[in-house]
């Protein structure tokens, strides 16, 4: 009898196994059937991006990337967009192939990864706080196509000049901060700013887990040994309450507020907030209201595994400020100590792009990334509609594919443009325009835009080649993004390609950035082969 309960006792606990995987299955399944409405999440195996064995879980969430598309430049001339300064990709990126993975689609945000780079552009010498300029090369992935470059370079402030700071570190010190790659990291980077600080500028250290704190009052940068104890003396636990700790980081910054100067609260976390107001429209509503009190937010992701990379970027892009992703303390020292001044002074807000392109000279063209950042037509005049902002110093690169004019299209009606009415104007045929790029941008403290525009002309009796240097360096990085996403646009590209672009184009690389990404594009070629 022993025997036959025991044997009874195994096959329900095989019973429970087999149901217990099966249910799995289909959990699984129906996970991946939702993500086709839902933001990307990366799938929950721990060695698929290079986490701890022993993770139970990943949550990481990024938006799902629906590539833009060639537009016909008869039909459509033009093109508007949001500038994006964020570099948040190329180091997240860079995360993952250093794991030995692949990263995500919805990860590889190709604009981010052409910005973290900075170019050679000349310095503004106009009344506008950046300048402006353009320039036309071969395509090297599709010969019958050329590239458009447009390039613009914030003006720079010396040391002495820089506006006085009010900042508040919003510091995340919640459970899921506890690894090396989180809290204790984002120590060493706050370290690293208030060691640039000098006695013009204020800190408040604010905290957030399952309870909030003010851990330091705004206190003067000279008192440098206060501020390193008070974030020294942090620890990780508890659950995220990220919504309470932006509203008490927000309260500290308006009542320390500096006229004139850098009122900044720089957000510290994963991203994971799962107490309080965890809604993502409830906090974006939130941080949308606080921006325009003349208080910025900046977001500064850390660690792995639950990396809400898609709330992270969104709440920064409302809060008038930039996102970037801090993977070790290079990445820190880049973005807080060689880039302090880009990080932390607005030069200009709601910057858009609106390119009118001349279709006898371009017959379609497609805007390599801004995926998200894409703007209606009407939404160029309209200053009520949030756009991205400039720091100091910052360069910003956008890269158009387009095909050359040759074959005959159709008149279409509807085109509202310099060079189309309802067909196209002899103007327009007999013009060296390529095309127009319209900018607006507001003034840090207007409320009211201004414009300008700088035209790209060719003479198209010359061949056209590819610019050398600094435009053959963001055609690799364009390349290498669209062979991570394994783009449908990518064309004739490949690693090799990517490698030869990057090295003839690495020019002065002070900081070694250029040579990295050599490194980092060589990994990515293993890994894809």
């Amino acid at each position: 009898m022993k025997n036959q309960f025991a044997y009874c006792v195994a096959l329900l606990v095989m019973a429970s196994v087999i149901t217990t995987a099966l249910s799995g299955c289909d959990a699984r399944k129906a996970a991946v059937s939702d993500s086709k409405e839902a933001p990307y999440s990366v799938a929950p195996a721990a060695t698929q991006i290079g986490i701890d064995e022993s993770s139970k879980a990943n949550t990481e969430s990024y938006d799902v990337i629906v590539e833009n598309e060639f537009v016909d430049s008869l039909s459509n001339p033009k093109s508007t967009f949001s500038i994006d300064v964020d570099t948040a990709s190329y180091s997240n990126v860079r995360r993952f192939i250093g794991d030995g993975t692949v990263p995500p689609k919805g990860a590889v945000r190709i604009e981010e990864l052409i910005n973290y780079f900075r170019y050679q552009y000349a310095d503004p010498t106009s009344e506008h706080p950046f300048s402006v300029q353009t320039d036309l090369g071969k395509c090297p992935w599709n010969e019958k196509h050329q590239l458009v470059r447009i390039g613009l370079k914030g003006k720079t402030f010396p040391p002495t000049k820089r506006p006085n700071c009010n900042l508040v570190f919003l510091l995340d010190v919640s459970g899921s901060m506890g690894k090396p790659n989180k809290l204790p990291l984002v120590k060493q980077a706050m370290r690293m700013l208030v060691e640039k600080l000098d006695d013009r500028d204020r800190v408040a250290i604010v905290v957030y887990a399952s309870a909030t704190g003010l851990v330091l009052p705004s206190t003067a940068a000279s008192n440098a040994d206060e501020i390193l104890a008070a974030m020294e003396q942090l620890e990780s636990g508890g659950s995220t309450n990220g919504g309470e700790g932006i509203h008490l980081a927000y309260k500290v910054a308006a009542e320390n507020f500096i006229e004139d100067g850098i009122n900044r609260v720089i957000l510290c976390t994963d991203g994971d907030f799962n107490v309080g107001t965890t809604d993502r429209s409830s906090l974006v509503d939130l941080i949308q209201a606080k921006a325009k009190s003349g208080v910025s937010l900046s977001v500064l992701g850390f660690g792995t595994g639950n990396l809400k990379d898609d709330a992270m970027e969104l709440l920064a892009d409302r809060g008038n400020g930039n996102y970037a992703y801090i993977d070790s303390k290079l990445e820190a020292k880049k973005a807080l100590v060689e880039q302090l001044n880009g990080t932390l002074i607005t030069i200009a807000k709601d910057v858009k792009i609106q390119v009118d392109f001349n279709p006898a000279r371009v017959q379609a063209y497609r805007l390599i990334g801004y995926e998200n950042r894409m703007l209606k037509n009407e939404d160029f005049a309209d200053d009520k509609k949030d756009a991205g902002e400039i720091g100091a110093g910052h360069t910003v690169t956008a890269l158009y594919e387009v095909v050359p004019a040759g074959a005959e299209t159709p008149v279409r009606k509807g085109s509202e443009s310099e060079f189309v009415e309802t067909k196209l104007k002899s103007s327009a045929t007999e013009s060296s325009t390529v095309l127009k790029v319209h900018l607006r941008y507001k003034q840090p403290d207007a409320s009211v835009s201004e414009t300008f525009s700088v035209a790209l002309e060719h003479a198209f009796s010359s061949p056209i080649e590819m610019p050398k240097g600094d435009f053959q360096f963001a055609a690799s990085v364009a390349a290498y993004g669209m062979l991570l996403r394994d783009s449908k646009f990518k064309g004739e590209a490949d690693w090799e390609m990517v490698l030869n672009l990057a090295k003839n184009g690495i020019g002065n690389d002070q900081h070694g950035h250029r040579s990295e990404f050599v490194k980092l594009a060589r990994q990515a070629a293993t890994l894809n082969r």
